[in-house]
């Protein structure tokens, strides 16, 4: 009876939960969006129970729609928004303060102050990772330091930190466990990832308690029982994975070498680098790339701030197209001789640069420019800052003496469906790119671990036998077309970095 996987991935703007079979095929979904809340300039976030109402209203609306109950469950796979942080009551369960999201700057001072300080080499050391906004020690210092009595309540071991992971978990098993696993705890800023450990000198630096930590625990493994009152019987969580290692996972880039990048609010690139782990000397993150049997694997990567919702901007505040489809439209219409680049640092810009102080900029612009000149910088921008992120890994990677210079590129995420946009990015980065027939590798991955542990599956290797290639973009455009451009955009990048 039980013989599928539900899979709960839980994004920044929307929740879905996908049943999957035997064979990997996803046999039905739902999906809900919430809204992102924009209190102040910078700040970023989401109220958690949006995060858990949508995760249990989209596992019982796709088993319904799967025609299943939880008794063909054999397991329950979680992957997640990354370093976004909520702090909640142990007792009651209750958020103490909105979940501060990813993408929110408030501690943007703070991070200068440290690094001014010299910081950075403790904690690129340790946890891989540089002093930046966007990673969660810093989020957890501002909500201890700004609820009232929440630094008090967290000493006393009254109050648990989580990422999203952690916290529907808890609510998933009625608060038995409190864990996460080493893909996301290594977004923190306060793991070890050579030992696998929290590490005491990273939480003396930026003031946190240990009490407030979740249990570290493999990326497949045992995390516990989803509560029988939620779907009806006691279903097993069987994996937790950070989104972007589960869709590393669901590309099924276990070889060193293999890289992915996926393109949804953000755009994110992960190579892997197996049992190694390359310091970055050119501003990239090494990360862990997944965790089992107590082993883990490495990748470098390279984080996009604004990708999909690049594409958002247009449709929401400049309201100069209706959907995501028409900007692959308008883009392909626009005049090939006006060179518009848009930098969009909405948030400030991500790898190689971490400048939390940069601003979009459009740049280029003359009377004859039109909403079809202005698409095509945006899904171009997109491409752009992949090619930094490229530059970035191949750089670290010949330093490093790895493989992987050469590799082909899975894609993946919303962005992977345009055909114009994928052969662009061929055509910048003038490297190879794969577009596999199942795109939604992010829940893929997270099924395939939790299926693996339930024994509905073979291991990674029979997993990496059932990826089938789509289509494959050759970069076609001519070398000093491509030239040109990446000049212009250089140019455009150093305007918004205002050297």
């Amino acid at each position: 009876m039980e013989s599928h996987i539900l899979v709960i991935d839980q994004g920044t703007t929307s929740t879905r939960s996908i049943v999957f079979d035997r064979t990997f095929a996803p046999v039905a979904s739902a999906q809900r969006e919430f809204p992102q809340h924009f209190p102040h300039p910078g700040w970023v976030e989401h109220d958690p129970r949006d995060l858990w109402e949508t995760s249990l209203a989209t596992m019982r609306d796709a088993l319904a729609r799967a025609a299943l109950t939880a008794s063909d469950i054999a397991a329950i796979g979680i992957a997640n928004q990354r370093e976004t942080t909520l702090l909640w009551d142990r007792q009651t369960g209750e958020p103490i303060a909105p979940a501060i999201v990813w993408q929110d700057r408030r501690t943007a001072d703070l991070c200068s102050r440290l690094n001014g300080e010299g910081c950075e080499s403790l904690v690129a050391e340790r946890s891989g990772i540089l002093i930046d906004p966007y990673f969660s020690a810093t989020k957890i210092g501002w909500l201890l330091d700004h609820v009232e009595g929440a630094r008090a309540r967290a000493e006393r071991g009254d109050i648990a930190f989580g990422t999203v992971d952690s916290f529907l978990l808890w609510r998933l098993t009625g608060g038995a466990v409190h864990a996460t696993d080493a893909t996301n705890a290594s977004r923190t800023m306060l793991f070890d990832i050579h030992s696998g450990a929290w590490d005491p000198d990273l939480l003396r630096l930026f003031d946190i308690p240990a009490a407030l930590l979740p249990d570290v625990r493999d990326t497949a493994g045992a995390f516990g029982t989803a509560s029988k009152s939620w779907l009806g019987r006691e279903v097993p969580v069987l994996a937790v994975v950070g989104d972007q290692q589960a869709s590393l996972v669901g590309q099924a880039c276990f070889t060193p070498g293999l890289a992915k990048a996926t393109y949804g609010t953000g755009a994110f690139m992960l190579l892997n680098t197996g049992q190694a782990r390359p310091r970055s000397r050119h501003r990239l993150l090494t990360t862990i790339a997944y965790q089992w049997d107590g082993k883990r694997a490495y990748a470098l990567e390279g984080s996009i701030f604004s990708a999909g919702s690049t594409v958002q901007w247009l449709r929401d505040s400049l309201g100069i197209i209706s959907s995501a489809a028409e900007s692959t439209r308008l883009a392909a219409e626009a005049d090939d001789d006006q060179a518009v680049y848009l930098v969009p640092a909405f948030t400030g810009l991500g790898a190689p640069h971490w400048r939390s102080d940069a601003r979009a900029t459009l740049s280029g612009l003359t009377r004859g420019t039109t909403r079809r000149e202005i698409a095509r910088a945006a899904l171009e921008s997109v491409g752009y800052q992949t090619l930094d992120l490229l530059d970035a890994m191949r750089a670290d990677i010949l330093e490093a003496g790895l493989d992987g210079a050469d590799t082909v590129i899975r894609v993946d995420g919303g962005m992977s469906d345009s055909d114009w946009t994928m052969q662009f990015l061929a055509d910048v980065l003038g490297h190879p790119v794969d577009r596999p027939v199942v795109r939604e590798t992010t829940a893929l991955g997270a099924a395939f671990l939790a299926g693996w542990r339930a024994g509905l599956y073979g291991g990674p290797e029979e997993f990496a036998r059932s990826w089938h290639l789509d289509r494959r973009f050759a970069p076609a455009m001519p070398a000093d077309r491509r030239s040109s451009k990446i000049k212009g955009w250089q140019h455009a990048v150093a305007q918004a970095l205002h050297v």
